[in-house]
Order: C-alpha cells, then sequence, then structure tokens
C-alpha cells in the first residue's frame, strides 16, 4: 500500500509549511497522472489516520488526477490518451507513445492563522 508512503510525505510537507507560517492547515490539493495509481479513499484513509493528534488531524486532500498524455507517430500531435480507445484525437492512428506521467505534486495548502482566523492559500 504505497498511499501510506504518499500520506506520510504529505503529513511531513504540510506540517512543515505550516509551522514555517505559523498557521493551521484546513485543506491540501494533490494532483498527480491518471496512471500513478493512487487510490483516493486509500490515500485519504491513510492521512486521516497518521494524523491523528498532529497539526494536521481534520486536513481535507482533494486529488486531481491528470489525463494520460501520448503523442502520434503518425502526425506528431500531442494528445490525451482515452484509454477505452486509444488513437490520435487528431488522425486516428493508434502508433503513437505515451508520455511521462504528471508527477505527484502537492498543489496547495489552505492554512488559517492562529492570531486572527484569516485563512489563505
Amino acid at each position: 500500500m504505497h498511499e501510506l508512503m504518499v500520506a506520510q510525505n504529505l503529513l511531513t510537507a504540510i506540517s512543515a509549511e505550516s509551522e514555517k507560517l505559523n498557521a493551521r492547515p484546513i485543506s491540501a490539493r494533490i494532483s498527480c497522472g491518471s496512471l500513478y495509481a493512487i487510490n483516493d479513499e486509500a490515500l485519504c484513509f491513510a492521512f486521516g489516520a497518521i494524523a491523528k493528534g498532529t497539526t494536521c488531524e481534520g486536513v481535507i486532500l482533494s486529488i486531481e488526477h491528470k489525463p494520460t498524455q501520448g503523442q502520434c507517430k503518425d502526425c506528431g500531435q500531442s494528445f490525451e490518451v482515452e484509454l477505452s480507445d486509444p488513437k490520435c484525437t487528431n488522425c486516428g492512428s493508434r502508433d503513437f507513445e505515451l508520455l511521462a506521467e504528471a508527477p505527484l505534486i502537492l498543489e496547495q495548502i489552505e492554512l488559517e492563522t492562529a492570531s486572527n482566523g484569516t485563512s489563505y492559500n
């Protein structure tokens, strides 16, 4: 279950940023490629479990899965690969290569300052 490792890394990054800014984390948004094999439910569960008793307890995670990209070997067009019918959206060719998968990135952390309750991203 690599979601636990991902959750631990997220917890470390979110905790460090909130400590640096002396603020409480409220939510976080991550993105990753659709083939990255992240199970949203498992990640949220793992994060919630390891965040108990920390400043990240109660943080809401949102996960965006970026589409897989391909490049047609016939026309050179880059396109989003439809996994159920993989072909170039420009010329219809099935001769293409998959481009590098979008990495897992911590895109945004919403924080609330302790002094005045103001939240910022």
